[in-house]
């Protein structure tokens, strides 16, 4: 890649949120024990629904999915800033950069995908009950998945590609914790348009386009519901679409704030705040929203942990008396 001021480009530095050496210890702490839970509590509803027949159902499934996602999600981003805090080095390679901007872009991408297609099971399960697993068989199932993969593969390919068009000259500092897309277009001193218009071009289309699917989708829940003559039934309708509802909205907010405080205010340090909800916090918050009132998803942990147990094997000693 040839910059503008004819130099090889080899590394970016990653500034970061703050650069007092007495902060490096909290934020590393903060953002090991944000980790440490998003990887274990995630786990822990993939190992729940691998493991109980009864949640192998269209909805736990496309859940299963997610929370494998959002391990993948976090893992992109925040290893390698606890990295460079322990080693003291704010330097990620230009290579490096590049497929980290890959992986963030596929797993977010990754993300608004699988919560669309969670928004239409809920949408059959509650509109379309009789028909439900006729509707939503294994096979249609693994097809949705496998779609959600070859559209966010193919559009992060694309945005890296497009990436890898840039110059850069002597300013390479990234004022964030991660490279970002649109933090490295800012860097770049040739000609960025192109770049610009096809990033918002598919977030629009990618981004967008799902979110008036998930509009959509749940229109017609409330409508069904509203038609619902049972209290009863209408509260289970309800409880049954409610974490979805509630995940949706954190990851879009969280999504839609930080690029508006990049373009309102330019403010490097606010828009890499706002990016640790999206990337961390969302993460981290996914399993605890689906697993507070999820009784199946309780009595599937509590079940595997019991049999676990139980199965440990039992080592007796005699001792022997003087």
């Amino acid at each position: 890649m040839e910059p503008g001021n004819g130099t090889q480009i080899s590394e970016f530095l990653l500034l970061g949120f703050s650069e007092e050496p007495e902060l490096q210890p909290l934020i590393f702490g903060f953002f090991l024990s944000m980790y440490l839970i998003t990887v274990l509590g995630n786990l822990l509803i993939i190992l729940a629904v691998s493991s109980d027949s009864h949640l192998h159902t269209p909805m736990y499934f496309f859940l299963s999915n997610l929370s494998l996602v959002d391990i993948c999600f976090t893992s992109t981003t925040v290893p390698k800033m606890l990295v460079n805090i322990q080693t003291q080095s704010k330097v990620i390679t230009y290579e490096g950069c590049i497929t980290q901007i890959y992986f963030l872009i596929l797993f977010a991408v990754l993300d608004v995908f699988l919560l669309t297609v969670m928004a239409y099971d809920r949408f059959v399960a509650i509109c379309h009950p009789l028909n439900y697993m006729v509707i939503m068989n294994p096979r249609l199932c693994r097809l949705l998945v496998l779609m959600c993969w070859i559209m966010s593969v193919l559009n992060s390919l694309l945005q890296s590609l497009m990436a890898l068009r840039l110059s850069f000259c002597e300013d390479l500092e990234i004022r964030h914790f991660i490279c970002e897309l649109n933090q490295m277009i800012q860097l770049a001193c040739s000609d960025t348009f192109l770049n610009k218009v096809v990033m918002y071009f598919t977030a629009l289309l990618l981004g967008g386009g799902p979110f008036a699917g998930i509009i959509y989708s749940y229109s017609k829940i409330v409508s069904c519901i509203h038609g619902m003559s049972s209290v009863q039934g209408k509260y289970k309708a309800f409880s049954a679409c409610a974490s979805h509802l509630l995940v949706v909205s954190l990851f879009y907010c969280t999504m839609l704030g930080v690029y508006l405080s990049s373009a309102a205010t330019h403010n490097a340090h606010s828009c890499a705040i706002a990016s640790v909800m999206y990337t961390v916090v969302t993460p981290m918050l996914n399993p605890f929203i689906y697993s507070l009132r999820n009784k199946d998803i309780k009595q599937a942990l509590k079940a595997f942990f019991v049999k676990e147990t139980t199965n440990r094997p039992v080592v007796l000693t005699l001792k022997t008396c003087p």
